[in-house]
């Protein structure tokens, strides 16, 4: 199972679970995801059974990727102790998770596929969950979406460098031709 190697504190405080997840909101490595709708302590049984759900349905086929971690240890009284005495050991290991985290990514399979092996680890989360797919260039659930409304600066900046030097390319052709057939070109004075 899951846990870290070392941590700075033994114990850690409670804390609490409000607002929507802010990091791991976005797919960043597979096609599919599976994003909590809830917030909630994922231990990390849940996790591990989750993971051998998904890979047990896909055949060990495509990659999954698992993007929460139980760093925080979770503390528990012994059965039957009276009041006090100070804080219970630590006994099993949780991530934190808000509205909106990305718990696991799948690439390599086909959607369909992907969609039954994740709303089946779901099923092992203690909170609801829901299944949504990578957002595609012109693409948006289905509907069209002009390119311009997604920031990718690198295809951006081609297609402005490409569109300069045909401006440029034209400009040089309407210079040449007016210059060859001697007419000038009308410019207005003030």
């Amino acid at each position: 199972m899951l846990m870290p190697k070392r941590t700075k504190h033994r114990k850690m405080f409670k804390g609490r679970m409000k607002g929507q997840a802010i990091r791991g909101s976005a797919i960043n490595f597979g096609d599919y995801a599976l994003q909590a709708t809830e917030p909630a302590w994922v231990s990390a049984r849940q996790i591990e059974a989750a993971r051998r759900s998904i890979t047990n349905y896909l055949k060990r086929g495509g990659k999954v990727w698992i993007r929460v971690f139980p760093d925080k240890p979770v503390t528990q009284k012994p059965a039957e102790t009276r009041m006090g005495s100070g804080k219970g050991n630590p006994e099993y290991w949780v991530a934190v998770v808000k509205p909106g985290r990305i718990l696991f990514e799948v690439a390599g399979v086909p959607a369909d596929q992907a969609e039954t092996a994740l709303l089946r680890a779901g099923m092992k989360m203690p909170m609801g969950c829901r299944f949504i797919t990578r957002p595609q260039i012109g693409l948006l659930s289905g509907s069209y979406v002009a390119p311009e409304l997604f920031e990718n600066t690198t295809f951006d900046q081609e297609v402005e460098a490409e569109e300069a030097e045909a401006a440029a390319e034209s400009a040089a052709e309407s210079a040449d031709g007016a210059g060859e057939s001697g007419e000038v070109g009308s410019e207005e004075t003030s």
